[in-house]
Parts: C-alpha cells; sequence; structure tokens
C-alpha cells in the first residue's frame, strides 16, 4: 500500500542548551521576555515532518510517496533521499526560495524551543493530494495553513482515508478550520500538549474528539501514548538506551502508525511499533540518521511487551 506523506522538507539546525529553560524564563515576567541561551553545540540535519516520517517508513519497508516543496538549496536533500531509495517526484523544486529552515533549541530536559522558516513551504498548495495515483493512506502533517486544509479536502473528496496530524499548525487554524479538519480526518494525531490545545479551541473532550474519527492518537513521550479507536489501547512507553535528541520522535511514531495501518495489524501491535520507533530515534542526534531492521524490532517486542511479534517478518 503506498502512503501518502504530505508535510514539511527542511533543513533543521539542531542546537543544544545545557541547562533548563525553566531556570531561565520568570513566569511573572513574561509580557517582557528578553532570554539568551548559550548553545554551545550546533548540528545541521535533513529534516521536515514530511521527510522524518517517510525516512521511518521506507525503513520499514512501506512505499512513502512524499508530497511537498523545497527551495532551489534542495539538492543535498534530494541526493540523501535518493540514497534511501525513496522517491522525489512529489517534491516541487521552487526557484529563488530556501528550503523550509527549522531551528530548534532543546533543553536538558528534552523541551524545545522551535522557529521555523517556512521558505519553499509556502507554495505547498500548488501540489495536488488528490492528484497522487495508487495512494491509499495519507498522513496531513504541517506544510502550511492553507496547504494543509487543502490537502484534506483533496484527500476526503477521493475517498482516501489519512491522519490529521495538525503539530505546529495547530494555533494557526480558526477554531471553524478544526471543526472542518476533525470532521474530514479518518485519524487524528496529537501530542499531550496539542490535545490539550485542541479541546481548549473545540471545547470537545477526548472522548468526544475521539467519537468523531476512527481513532485518536495521542502521545505522551516517555509515558507512551494512548490510542482511543475501537476501545482504549494504552501503549507502553519502550525505555530508549540513552536520550540523545527529541527531534523527529513523533515523526517515527506516526511512521509506524502508518505502517500498521497498511498492514493490518491492529491498534495495539501498531503503536508498540510506533512507541519502539521513538525510542530508537531519541537515542540519536537529527530525525534522520537511526537505523534499525525488522530481526532487531521483533526482539525488542518480544523483550519489552512480552508477546511474539503478530504475524511474519517481512
Amino acid at each position: 500500500m503506498s502512503v501518502l506523506v504530505c508535510g514539511s522538507i527542511a533543513y533543521d539546525t539542531l542546537l543544544t542548551f545545557q541547562d533548563s529553560f525553566s531556570k531561565h524564563i520568570l513566569p511573572d515576567q513574561l509580557h517582557k521576555l528578553s532570554v539568551c541561551f548559550m548553545v554551545p553545540h550546533l548540528r545541521r540535519e535533513f529534516g521536515g515532518c514530511a521527510g522524518n516520517i517517510a525516512y521511518n517508513l521506507k525503513m520499514l519497508g512501506g512505499d512513502p510517496v512524499i508530497l511537498s516543496s523545497a527551495g532551489d538549496d534542495f539538492g543535498p536533500y534530494r541526493q540523501h533521499l535518493q540514497r534511501q531509495g525513496l522517491r522525489t517526484d512529489g517534491i516541487r523544486e521552487i526557484a529563488d526560495c530556501y528550503t523550509a529552515q527549522c531551528f530548534i533549541t532543546s533543553d536538558r530536559d528534552d523541551n524545545q524551543i522551535t522557529a521555523f522558516h517556512p521558505g519553499a513551504t509556502d507554495f505547498a498548495t500548488l501540489n495536488h493530494a488528490g492528484q497522487m495515483p495508487g495512494i491509499e493512506l495519507a498522513i496531513v502533517a504541517p506544510s502550511g495553513h492553507q496547504a494543509d486544509l487543502q490537502h484534506a479536502r483533496e484527500l476526503s473528496a477521493a475517498g482516501v482515508p489519512y491522519f490529521f496530524d495538525p503539530g505546529q499548525e495547530l494555533p494557526l487554524l480558526s477554531d471553524a478550520e478544526l471543526q472542518e479538519m476533525i470532521e474530514r480526518a479518518t485519524y487524528l494525531a496529537l501530542n499531550d500538549y496539542e490535545a490539550e490545545m485542541m479541546q481548549a479551541r473545540t471545547g470537545l473532550t477526548l472522548s468526544q474528539l475521539a467519537g468523531r474519527v476512527e481513532a485518536l492518537v495521542v502521545t505522551r513521550g516517555a509515558q507512551g501514548s494512548d490510542i482511543y479507536a475501537d476501545r482504549h489501547y494504552r501503549i507502553e512507553g519502550v525505555p530508549a538506551e540513552r536520550v540523545v535528541d527529541p527531534t523527529g520522535c513523533g515523526d517515527a511514531y506516526r511512521a509506524g502508525l502508518l505502517y500498521g495501518i497498511s498492514h493490518g495489524l491492529g491498534w495495539l501491535a501498531s503503536g508498540r511499533l510506533a512507541s519502539m520507533l521513538g525510542a530508537i530515534k531519541i537515542a540519536s542526534r537529527g530525525g534522520q540518521n537511526h537505523v534499525f531492521d525488522w530481526p532487531g524490532l521483533a526482539r525488542q517486542y518480544q523483550t519489552h511487551f512480552g508477546d511474539a511479534w503478530p504475524g511474519q517478518l517481512p
């Protein structure tokens, strides 16, 4: 099953602050916030939610198709994707424009402050999700406010089931647009902070949100995740070998869900696979440097969850 991944392609500049943000921000002075974080470690990585999700899906043996836009500095990223065996025909290159740039500062508690320059992502509305042949499942991840709406409407009109993953676009969508996106989506994916914001913005409880989609997924970092589908599945967090960089963990998790749905694994196994991928990712720097294989995943599944991997290995 081909999976369409709508979202951003970006170069990530990753910075590490060796203390806690909370020690340097005065809660009662937020109206005149002026802070400077010394970041002695800096790296540039391939990122963006679409690139990260597709990277993990491909390593699982899936068939992801990226729908995104990039600038005229896309060359190194294109070569990287092609080395992974990923298709690039769904990525539109925009002249005289930068590929999206994401500047992520992480503190020692794995909190993150992100600045995002959309660049070529502003042209994502030129891409049409309903015109991609052979697509049977999709995810609408952040690729610009208007592009998110457009891609959701196109997939809905084409009858393609999809995840709505608002991410950092959530505050930009109006209350009416959020309601529309939820009503159109097949599945909804949020982290715990986004889940709180979604409830506040829509006036809907988690139970009510879950009742509007086939499955609501709420990730909770090291505490695991909750999947509300035909019933409530509590997915245990998988301990990481080491905690290095949280960037891209949510994307790795979503790739596990997409693979599980496309292969009919059921919500319990899909959530567990997703949880394992998040733990593997956090032990590596950047969103696309970690590696895994199916024998190793099967062993980890057995070790952590006490069950054999359900079904044959790819």
